[in-house]
């Protein structure tokens, strides 16, 4: 099996492939010592044609492949796509449509929450997958007749469970629900890193707006620095130091030096020096300009609370009926957020979702709804007026 790894080569390949309806892309990355993922090998598969690309040659010039991705002629088939497309969208600045993941495809169809590639090519397409390749290093050259045959595997399966999940949303009406799925997906906003939002990523229980304004800085600076320096964030600041720089907002080296979670000596160094000029920053800033939160309440009030459980109860119960994964619907956020506000902006008030379960939560909320049993199953009714 033999890698594509000249531009004439793969321009013939991609010219061949803009004659399928659809083709099934998928990629090997590494990562672990980096802030941008580093692209390493390309599988990609139509009905008649498919090949390996690798992107890693010298001189090799992947625009076909882009161009490809742009094809709006031809449907990309990925698995878990997100990584996929964020590793396009950094090294070509265009996201590949029109486009179709597997994974949220069978999450639709009801196969559960975030079902491996493994499991649905076993349930689908009645295959095996050797996973001994799995975690191997991809950026390693040369590769081996194994690790090629498992990176081809696949895409060339993926072609087998495409056209089975495309017969099920055909059968149950759900193709919808997967083509907003997919807006979102192809969205450019899905993949903007934007360093004023690089707080939001950081799980941290604040009590002032100023902690909120220095979190906020400081996450920014973080990703700024990982971004520029290519390293991934932790090697920067670590999440529960910049939580705990948060909390503490120290304002001199030796502050920040007797921190737990900020490593000896930061303080003292040039990272430490422009730390501590954002912290600054952060507690300079307006409190008006801060986005709001809810992390200034101490805790959530017993009503709302007991409406969460509630609704919690009643998604599975509308998961179980329609066979969806409860995750798809929404997270305990989402819950927690409706059971305090009907105008929450969470996914589960948009689209599909509404339609499934948030007119629903909105309707046991008000009473105009409730939970009972029926055949000794839990069931929602309409409350009697």
């Amino acid at each position: 099996m033999e890698l594509i790894s000249d531009t004439k080569a793969l321009t013939a390949l991609c010219k061949a492939l803009a004659k399928e309806a659809f083709v099934t892309v998928d990629t090997e990355f590494m990562r672990e010592s980096t802030y941008w993922p580093d692209l390493c090998l390309i599988q990609i598969a139509g009905q008649e044609t498919n090949g390996l690309i690798d992107p890693m040659v010298k001189g090799i010039d992947l625009k076909p492949f882009f161009e490809l991705m742009k094809n709006e002629k031809v449907l990309k088939v990925f698995h878990a796509a997100r990584q996929d497309i964020e590793i396009m969208v950094h090294l070509s600045g265009t996201v590949p449509h029109p486009v179709f993941d597997t994974q949220i495809a069978a999450m639709v169809c009801g196969f559960g929450d975030q079902v491996s590639y493994e499991a649905i090519v076993r349930k689908l397409a009645k295959a095996q997958i050797d996973k001994s390749s799995r975690f191997t290093d991809w950026s390693r050259r040369p590769l081996t007749e194994k690790q090629l045959t498992y990176a081809l595997s696949d895409v060339t399966h993926l072609r087998t469970v495409y056209e089975k999940l495309k017969i099920e949303l055909d059968s149950t009406g759900r193709e919808p629900w997967l083509a907003q799925e997919m807006d979102i997906l192809t969205a450019i906003e899905t993949y903007r890193t934007e360093p004023e939002d690089a707080w939001k990523r950081i799980k941290v229980r604040l009590k002032s707006k100023k902690q909120l304004a220095v979190l906020i800085a400081v996450a920014g600076w973080r990703e700024l620095e990982a971004q520029e320096k290519n390293v991934p964030r932790s090697r920067v600041v670590k999440d529960d130091a910049v939580a705990e720089i948060a909390t503490q907002m120290p304002q001199s080296k030796e502050a920040l030096g007797q921190l737990r979670a900020v490593p000896r000596g930061l303080g003292n160094s040039r990272l430490g020096d422009g730390l501590l000029k954002v912290i600054k920053e952060g507690l300079a800033r307006d409190p008006d300009t801060l986005p709001h939160t809810n992390w200034g309440r101490d805790e959530t009030s017993d009503s709302t609370q007991a409406a969460a459980e509630v609704l919690k109860l009643a998604l599975k119960i509308v998961c179980e009926r329609e066979g969806l994964a409860p995750k798809l619907i929404a997270n305990t956020s989402d819950i927690e957020a409706v059971a305090e506000s009907d105008e929450a902006d969470v996914p589960l008030m948009r689209g599909w979702r509404r339609e499934v379960f948030g007119n629903v939560a909105l309707e046991l909320k008000h009473g105009r709804a409730m939970i009972g049993f029926r055949d000794g199953r839990a069931v929602i009714t309409q409350s009697q007026p």
